[in-house]
């Protein structure tokens, strides 16, 4: 990997940001294009923040 602090490969069950971009943005991308595209964008942005502040709450 270029610019990459490791010699290989990066350590295994490390989320790089390419990684992390296919995995999450990609489908959350679509997910969010979809919910624009029937009108309901700020319900579905409401329910994300909430999903990911309650499960931040719980981890602590």
């Amino acid at each position: 990997m270029p610019g990459s602090p490791y010699l290989d490969e990066p350590p295994k069950g490390l989320w790089t940001w390419p990684r992390l971009l296919r995995v999450v943005g990609l489908p959350l991308s679509a997910f969010l294009a979809a919910c624009a595209y029937y009108g309901v964008l700020f319900e579905a942005l409401a329910i994300l923040t909430a999903t990911v502040f309650v499960a931040t709450w719980l981890k602590r």
